[in-house]
């Protein structure tokens, strides 16, 4: 079992940016960031193969957010820069362990989540 940890959410002001950061307490193959607004679905947001580091965005953020690692501390993060009221939601973290996931964007696919970290983003 792997245990999520996120930290560095919190409010700002349209156009601003925040860093996220996911620890997990052990290896991870794939790790993706989710996020969900009241009354929409959950959304995957971004995506990284930890072993080679290729990354994946959903379009709605392409350009803005930024998925990264430190493979030593089993961290990733979440720079997320130009952001809009729109972005404004409950952003998790999740993986599926040492199990690679093909659909990186898909939350059904992960198994294990971090409790969520709070984005708000004001006009």
């Amino acid at each position: 079992q792997v245990q999520l940890v996120e930290s560095g959410g919190g409010s700002v002001q349209a156009g601003g940016s925040l860093r996220l950061s996911c620890t997990a307490s052990g290896y991870t193959a794939t790790m993706g960031w989710f996020r969900q607004a009241p009354g929409k679905e959950r959304e995957g947001v971004a995506a990284i193969y930890t072993a080679t580091g290729a990354t994946y965005y959903g379009d709605s953020v392409k350009g803005r957010f930024t998925i990264s690692q430190d493979r030593a501390k089993n961290t990733v993060y979440l720079q997320m820069n130009s952001l809009t009221p729109e972005d404004t939601a409950t952003y998790h973290c999740a993986t599926a362990a040492q199990r690679w996931v093909r659909r990186h964007l898909t939350s059904s696919d992960y198994t294990y989540w971090g409790q969520g970290t709070q984005v708000t983003v004001s006009s």
